[in-house]
């Protein structure tokens, strides 16, 4: 996670101010109390954003009550929006094919396993759901995990050890960072899809084992790596090389197959492919492919998979009926990809400030300011548009931006009346006074 900066732009002192009023609790509990969850490491950062937040009467956008499916559109507290806040990429949640083969599958083998697959928990549909996605990846075999998240953390943390390197980019999902921790490896953070820092990161930290961690398509910027490069740098410092296309897969390349047919390069040449089920594939779990060598002995040493329940059959049938979709009806990643350019262009027409995103389904909005990200959002859900901020301490203050989830679903009406709102709004927002000193008088009583 990058670094943290004042939140809401608040001026030091101010910033101080805040921080001693949140702060000022009775002292530890004695032994027979229990612990105040204020002392939970972070848990200032989180109170002084929502007291601030409750000053300007901005409304807590997170954890909203949806009611049914949310796909292009969903309904809250029973008014519909216009929803992009879901990365179903392709549209798929809800689909009928997809919800025939998940009961299909609860009938064969029930709702759940019951057991590590490597005790009794092993069936048909893991190995079906494994295959395919070894296919898609042009690798020998794979192995899938029942999260996302807890694939990066079992993984990388199971990799490598104490006198090993990994070299991750500095904007690196959470999990990929946890995993480097876990491992008690040597963990460098190099500058955003910068090659050059990679190189020189393993340059300066030898080792006997490295690692090199990228994503294939950023969750929060939309931008991608030059995978080729990386690819060399890998190579050069004898690394492995690992792709995160969580992001990527149903997305990226011209049948939706991941940032390599993005990049146009031989899928053999990352050694270990990660990727998530809860996106493209609407089911959850999280997936590593590569050399079938790698993964027989992934599947007997990642603490994740050996001591974790297998994944439902549900969840699988789920992600294998949606890798097959993805891979019969190429017309759906095209849909996204114009819907993408579309709204990615639009916005940028209307001199909003969309980062290092290439417009392939993730735009965002960045506003440079948690207040402005905020009161941005909220009049946007009174307009009828649910598009979450992405606040401090999350980002970086300056980087405070709302995240727009593009879909093959979204119809091209709703994607220009949806750019032309958020240009205006962010234009009218822009213009208002921050502020900041209400809040800091606030902070002095």
């Amino acid at each position: 996670m990058a670094a943290r900066g004042n939140p809401f732009g608040l001026s030091a002192e101010a910033k101080a101010q805040l921080l001693a009023r949140l702060s000022a609790r009775p002292p530890l509990p004695a032994a027979t109390e229990r612990l105040d969850p204020a002392q939970l490491d972070g848990a200032r950062d989180v109170d002084a954003v929502a007291a601030a937040a409750d000053h300007l009467g901005i409304a807590d956008p997170y954890f909203r009550l949806h009611d049914g499916i949310a796909g292009a559109e969903t309904i809250i507290a029973g008014r519909r929006y216009s929803n992009f806040a879901s990365y179903d990429y392709l549209g798929l949640n809800g689909d009928g094919r997809i919800a025939e083969a998940t009961k299909a599958a609860i009938d064969r083998y029930g709702t759940t396993v019951s057991a590590s697959r490597m005790v009794s928990g092993e069936r048909a549909i893991h190995r079906e759901l494994e295959a395919a996605l070894a296919d898609i990846h042009g690798a020998e075999d794979a192995m899938a995990l029942v999260g996302g998240h807890a694939t990066n953390v079992s993984v990388i943390g199971a990799l490598l050890g104490p006198g090993d390197v990994i070299a991750h980019d500095a904007l690196a999902h959470n999990s990929i960072i946890q995993g480097a921790r876990l491992s008690g490896a040597r963990r460098i953070a190099f500058a955003h899809n910068d090659p050059d820092a990679a190189d020189k990161a393993f340059a300066d930290a030898p080792a006997r084992r490295k690692l090199l961690v990228v994503e294939g398509h950023y969750s929060m910027d939309g931008d991608v790596p030059d995978l080729a490069c990386f690819v060399a740098v890998a190579r050069r410092h004898r690394a492995w090389l690992m792709v995160d296309d969580a992001h990527a897969l149903g997305v990226l390349g011209r049948r939706g197959f991941g940032s390599a047919e993005h990049a146009g390069i031989d899928p053999r040449e990352v050694d270990i492919w990660m990727g998530t089920l809860s996106k493209s594939l609407v089911s959850c779990g999280g997936y590593i492919a590569g050399a079938r060598a790698l993964i027989e002995r992934l599947k007997r040493l990642v603490p994740g998979f050996v001591f974790s329940v297998g994944m439902a059959p549900a969840a699988a049938a789920a992600a294998l009926a949606a890798l097959r979709i993805l891979q019969a009806e190429p017309e759906r990643v095209a849909r996204l990809r114009r819907n993408g350019a579309l709204f990615h262009g639009l916005l940028r027409d209307g001199g909003v400030d969309t980062g290092t995103s290439i417009g392939a389904a993730i735009v965002p909005v960045v506003t440079g300011s948690s207040i402005r990200a905020g009161k941005l959002a909220a009049a946007l859900f009174e307009r009828g548009i649910n598009a979450p901020p992405i606040l401090y301490p999350a980002v970086p203050e300056r980087a405070a931006r709302l995240r727009f989830f593009v879909t093959a679903a979204h119809d091209e009406a709703r994607l220009r009346e949806t750019a032309s709102i958020v240009a205006a709004e962010s234009r009218r927002v822009a213009g208002e006074p921050a502020e900041l000193a209400n809040i800091t008088r606030r902070v002095k009583r």
